[in-house]
């Protein structure tokens, strides 16, 4: 297994190493690229999805996200897709999966399939150098809060989502999602202090109103962000991504308009967060 880092902030780029095969202490060693890293790009794979299934298997749990069409055949696999002739895409905006539920998922594993001649990069952000960044005050205010999760606006109909391949998914389904998650989290592995909250799924500090809170988060927002916390995955056939969504925001690219783009994501099931 080789690696090199995709930036001073955060990823790794892994090569000569086969994920359809890999398990023991070779996985071990995978994880924890993940979970010190934030996120891993994996080039030259050729996983079916049953591979890609048995995989996920062997890392730990599966999240089965009741938003997303599946994979034909394959349910725990979620078909991430934008057509040519759609304009919105999934995941455009910074955020991390799944902080609306009381459990979140601990990260996904992203196989690419069909892609755009170009663009469509993915980019990731570190939540730890994020809260790193933060004032010795604004740390200790924010120790002592927690923050409301929600992603009703987001799949609802006529929600966020309803320009998107999504559309289908999301007629007639009644929402009620909502989670509460401390603002400053330790990573159940590392014991790294992260930022989170995010802009997509954070709607308000608990106990305080929305016009309160939007102040605060927004700066947040903008100190998580910044450019040197980022690092870019480029996908090329045969690339897979994993991240860890606890440590890591992301963001899909937007501008291969007129091209096709599926992606096969598996998501992680993940542990209950500690302040």
């Amino acid at each position: 297994m080789k690696v090199a880092p995709l930036s001073a902030a955060l990823g790794v780029e892994v090569t000569d190493v086969q994920l359809a095969d890999l398990a023991g202490a070779s996985l071990d060693a995978l994880k924890r690229q993940v979970f010190e890293n934030g996120v891993a790009v994996i080039r030259d794979q050729q996983l079916s999805p049953d591979q890609h299934i048995a995989f996920a298997k062997r890392w730990g749990g599966i999240d089965v996200n009741p938003f997303f069409p599946t994979n034909s055949g394959w349910p725990e696999i979620a078909e991430v897709r934008k057509a040519e002739e759609q304009k919105d895409n999934i995941g455009g905006g910074w955020h991390t999966d799944h902080s609306f539920d009381s459990v979140p998922a601990m990260g996904s594993i992203l196989v690419a399939r069909e892609l755009p001649p170009s663009g469509g990069d993915t980019l990731f952000s570190s939540m730890g150098a994020a809260y790193d960044a933060l004032s010795d005050g604004l740390k200790a205010t924010l120790a002592g809060l927690s923050a409301v999760h929600t992603a009703d606006h987001i799949y609802q109909p006529g929600g966020y989502y309803s320009h998107t391949d999504l559309a289908d998914e999301m007629t007639g389904q009644e929402l009620s999602t909502r989670a509460v998650h401390p603002v400053v989290i330790r990573h159940p592995v590392t014991g790294r202090k992260l930022l989170y909250v995010n802009g997509a799924f954070t709607t308000h500090f608990e106990g305080w109103t929305r016009e309160e809170s939007l102040p605060l988060l927004g700066y947040l927002y903008s100190v998580a962000s910044r450019e040197e916390f980022q690092c870019r995955i480029e996908w090329r056939p045969g690339s897979v991504a994993i991240w860890d969504n606890r440590a890591t925001w992301h963001l899909a690219q937007n501008d291969y308009h007129g091209h096709r783009r599926v992606m096969h994501r598996i998501t992680l099931t993940g542990d209950p967060l500690a302040a």
